[in-house]
C-alpha cells in the first residue's frame, strides 16, 4: 500500500481534549485523507498516544500510503513541550498528564517516521498565518477557544515563542481572586470560557437544581462530555443555561484579548479551536464587541476574524511543522524511529 509520490507527503496529528484530528498532506498542502478520533477521557499519556497511532494510522490507510513512507509527522500538543526531547508535561486537560511524557519517540517507534512536537495553539496560529486568515497579515493573535483557551503569536513574520511559555492567553487573570482554574490559580480567562472548566460550573449548576438540557444532549448524542458541537445544540435550542454561560465566556474572552492588544498592538486576531469554529463567525462579532470597552486605542482596533481553516487548522500546522523542521535540521528536535528504539478518509481537499 504506497501512493505514487508518497516521499512528498506528510502527517499532522492535532492532539485536543475531546479529539485528535489526524492527517495525510501533499507537498502543497492539499488534504488526501483525514481521520478524527475521541481523546481518551481516562487512562494517562500512553493511552492518548495508542490513540493518536491509531488515528493517524487511519488517515494514511484512507490515503493508500503506510505511515513509514510520510517524509515526517508533526504533532500540535496541549502543555508543556520540551521539543529537543519530543516530550510533553502539565497537559492538564489530558488523562493524567503532569509529568513528562516521550510523546515524540513514542509515537515514531509506532509509525515507523520522524515525528516533530510543537505547542498545538502555536502550530494552529501558525497554519492561519501561512494558510489561512492571517496571509495578509504580518503580525497576528491566534487566540483558540477549546477545552481551554490558549494563545500563540506571530510578531514580524516569525512565531514568537518567548522562553518557551509564550501565547498562555487563557491564564490571563480576568478577575482578581475570582473562579478557580483547572490550572489550580484563580481568575484566569479559562476559567470562565474554557469548555472543561464550563461543564464544571453547569454539573454543579445542574446538581443544585438548575435546569439544562446540555447533558440530555451529550448523552443523546454519546458523548460523555460537553463538546462543542452539544455547547453549540444547546444554544440552538436557547438553552438558558448554555446561554448564560457562553455569554460569561465571551465577557472573559473580550476583556482577556483586549488586554493582550493593549500590549501588542497586532493588526489582526484570530478565533479558532473547538468552540471559535463550532460557533464562528456570529460569536466572534460578539467577541469583537466585548472587547471594545477595554481597548486602549478603540478607535483603531484590530481585525478580529474567524480562522480560516476550520477543524484542520492545528492538524495542518502539525503538518507544516515537518517542513519547517527539515528546513532548520536541528540535531534534536525530531524524533526518529531508530532514536526512539535506542531511547525506549476524506477526499483530497486544497487548502490555501
Amino acid at each position: 500500500m504506497e501512493a505514487a509520490g508518497s516521499a512528498s507527503l506528510r502527517g499532522g496529528i492535532d492532539l485536543g481534549g475531546t479529539k485528535i484530528e489526524a492527517i495525510v498532506v501533499d507537498d502543497g498542502n492539499t488534504v488526501m485523507a483525514s481521520s478524527r478520533h475521541p481523546t481518551p477521557s481516562t487512562g494517562g499519556p500512553a493511552d492518548v498516544a495508542r490513540e493518536m497511532v491509531a488515528a493517524m494510522k487511519a488517515a494514511c490507510q484512507a490515503a493508500g500510503v503506510e505511515s513509514s513512507v510520510l517524509e515526517g509527522i508533526g504533532v500540535g500538543s496541549p502543555g508543556v513541550i520540551d521539543e529537543a526531547a519530543g516530550a510533553v508535561s502539565t497537559a492538564r486537560n489530558l488523562p493524567g498528564w503532569e509529568d513528562s511524557f516521550p510523546l515524540g519517540p513514542t509515537l515514531a517507534s509506532e509509525l515507523g517516521t520522524t515525528v516533530a512536537i510543537g505547542n498545538d495553539v502555536q502550530v494552529a496560529t501558525d497554519a492561519e498565518f501561512a494558510l489561512g486568515a492571517g496571509k495578509p497579515y504580518e503580525s497576528l493573535l491566534g487566540v483558540m477557544w477549546g477545552t481551554g483557551v490558549g494563545g500563540g503569536l506571530i510578531l514580524d513574520g516569525k512565531p514568537w515563542l518567548g522562553r518557551g511559555g509564550a501565547g498562555e492567553i487563557g491564564h490571563m487573570v480576568v478577575v482578581i481572586d475570582g473562579a478557580r482554574c483547572p490550572c489550580g490559580r484563580r481568575g484566569c480567562m479559562e476559567a470562565y470560557a474554557g469548555r472543561a472548566a464550563m461543564e464544571a460550573r453547569a454539573r454543579r449548576r445542574q446538581q443544585k437544581g438548575t435546569n439544562t438540557d446540555l447533558f440530555k444532549i451529550m448523552k443523546e448524542r454519546g458523548r460523555d462530555r460537553l463538546t462543542s458541537a452539544v455547547w453549540a445544540k444547546a444554544l440552538e435550542k436557547q438553552d438558558k443555561l448554555a446561554v448564560e454561560l457562553i455569554g460569561e465566556a465571551v465577557e472573559a474572552l473580550g476583556a482577556g484579548i483586549a488586554s493582550a492588544q493593549n500590549l501588542l498592538d497586532v493588526p489582526a486576531v484570530i478565533i479558532g479551536g473547538g468552540l471559535g469554529v463550532r460557533l464562528g463567525e456570529p460569536y466572534v462579532k460578539k467577541i469583537r464587541k466585548a472587547m471594545q470597552p477595554h481597548l486602549f486605542n478603540d478607535t483603531h482596533p484590530p481585525d478580529v476574524l474567524p480562522a480560516g481553516l476550520g477543524d484542520l487548522g492545528g492538524a495542518l500546522g502539525a503538518a507544516l511543522l515537518v517542513e519547517s523542521h527539515r528546513a532548520a535540521r536541528p540535531p534534536a528536535a525530531e524524533s526518529s524511529p531508530a532514536s526512539a528504539s535506542a531511547g525506549g478518509g476524506a477526499a483530497p481537499r486544497p487548502v490555501g
